[in-house]
């Protein structure tokens, strides 16, 4: 799925997965591409962050909500994440 963003945009609406483009936030240099899965949900409802972790090299890096984003598809995911706890 085609993601279009702004520069800073780092995950689907939809999946919530992301690729691994970037080493700092926006510039778009990392090499490694790999998928990243969101792993963990924290935060109350007015500040709710996400994690990912690319499934090639293991990096994480923690990211906030976008405006957009799927709220019915996060609270499933979350209902997964807690199940295979």
């Amino acid at each position: 799925m085609f993601v279009e963003g702004n520069g800073y945009t780092n995950h689907c609406h939809k999946c919530f997965y992301s690729k691994h483009v970037d080493i700092q936030p926006g510039d778009r240099l990392a090499k490694c591409g790999g998928l990243m899965k969101l792993i963990s949900v924290q935060g109350s409802t007015n500040n709710i962050t996400i994690t990912h972790q690319c499934q090639m090299c293991g990096f994480t890096r923690n990211n906030k909500i976008q405006e957009g984003d799927s709220l019915e598809k996060l609270v499933e995911l979350m209902q997964t994440l807690n199940s295979q706890k």
